[in-house]
């Protein structure tokens, strides 16, 4: 699978063009997502998972660098050994590495969050999924995943409908109870998600990174140069 995104500010900036690429190996699959923005900036993630019974995280690695990221991030997981290792830079620009061995649940879910809503019953998802957070310390948190019904929109004029899901940071123990307080909880994320025997992404809405703004990523349509006549 090929997919072409745009992201985008909520008031419809585009911000940068990006790619959805997916390759599967026996039950193995590959997921790279990466956008280009217009100011240089970078973000590129590849997740690697293992589709049986059930969908398992094996590695991720998350890459985000450029003006557009206050704090470039290099974030790999090796999902298997519960081995995360953040390289990032601190308020004053210094490199700063943090390793941290987590006990990672089978259903951490870094890098294949859309891959999990497309493979759940429509308007059934699970609960919640693990979610490791760099911020920039690496830190598990959950995702609450609810289905808030369905919203319409149109390709050229066939009218359709996708899944609206909500997911909530639960940061879990005292720092999420003071979190809200502090305003540090993050925003909640949208994601909309066409059903059928062959379900797809449409759109999210959601920050990229902890303390960042809001942005919208959909799909994106090729564009052919006009021929002269």
């Amino acid at each position: 699978m090929h997919g072409f995104l745009t992201l985008r500010t909520l008031d419809g900036t585009t911000l940068a063009d990006g790619d959805l690429l997916q390759t599967a190996n026996g039950n193995r699959v590959t997921s790279r997502l990466v956008f280009h923005f217009k100011d240089g900036s970078l973000q590129e993630e590849t997740a690697v998972f293992s589709q049986n019974r059930q969908l398992r995280l094996l590695s991720d690695h998350l890459v985000q660098k450029g003006p557009a990221f206050p704090h470039p991030v290099d974030m790999t997981i090796d999902a298997l050994a519960g081995q995360v290792t953040v390289h990032y830079t601190d308020d004053n620009g210094q490199p700063k590495t943090d390793e941290e061995h987590l006990n990672l649940p089978i259903d951490v879910a870094n890098g294949m969050v859309l891959t999990v809503l497309k493979n759940v019953q429509a308007g059934a998802p699970p609960k919640n999924v693990a979610f490791v957070a760099a911020t920039p310390k690496p830190r598990l948190v959950k995702l609450e995943i609810s289905a808030v019904g369905e919203d319409s929109f149109v390709t050229d004029r066939t009218a359709r409908k996708a899944t609206h899901y909500v997911l909530k940071v639960d940061i879990g123990g005292v720092a999420g109870l003071i979190a809200p307080l502090v305003g540090k909880q993050p925003p909640d994320s949208h994601v909309w998600i066409l059903g059928g025997d062959a379900p797809a992404f449409v759109k999210s809405e959601q920050p990229l990174y902890n303390g960042g703004p809001v942005v919208r990523i959909e799909l994106s349509s090729p564009v052919w140069p006009k021929r002269d006549k």
